[in-house]
C-alpha cells in the first residue's frame, strides 16, 4: 500500500496480533531528527489502532519528502494506511 509519503508492506503474520516494523532510511529522510519524528508518530498512531488491525506483520517505509512533511499530513497518511489494512 502506497501513499505519497509512506509505503506499508503487509505480510501475513505468524503472531497473534499486529506487529510494526519501521524502515526509515537515511536516503529517504537525510536528517536524523526527521527520521526520529516519523518513527515516533508511526509508533504512536500504531498503538492507538493496534487492537483493530488484523494479525499481520506491517513494515512502514518512508519515501522521499517524508522528513519535511507536516505532522498533520503524516498523521493523515498513517490513518489512511491503517484504514486500508483494516479493510483487508
Amino acid at each position: 500500500m502506497q501513499e505519497r509519503l509512506l509505503t506499508l508492506v503487509v505480510l501475513p503474520g505468524a503472531a497473534a496480533e499486529a506487529r510494526l516494523g519501521l524502515a526509515i532510511s537515511a536516503r529517504a529522510v537525510p536528517q536524523a531528527t526527521g527520521r526520529n519524528r516519523i518513527k515516533r508518530l508511526a509508533r504512536e498512531s500504531f498503538r492507538a489502532c493496534r487492537t483493530q488491525l488484523p494479525p499481520a506483520d506491517l513494515v512502514l517505509q518512508a519515501r522521499a519528502g517524508a522528513g519535511k512533511a507536516e505532522r498533520a499530513e503524516l498523521r493523515a497518511s498513517l490513518e489512511r494506511l491503517w484504514a486500508r489494512v483494516k479493510e483487508g
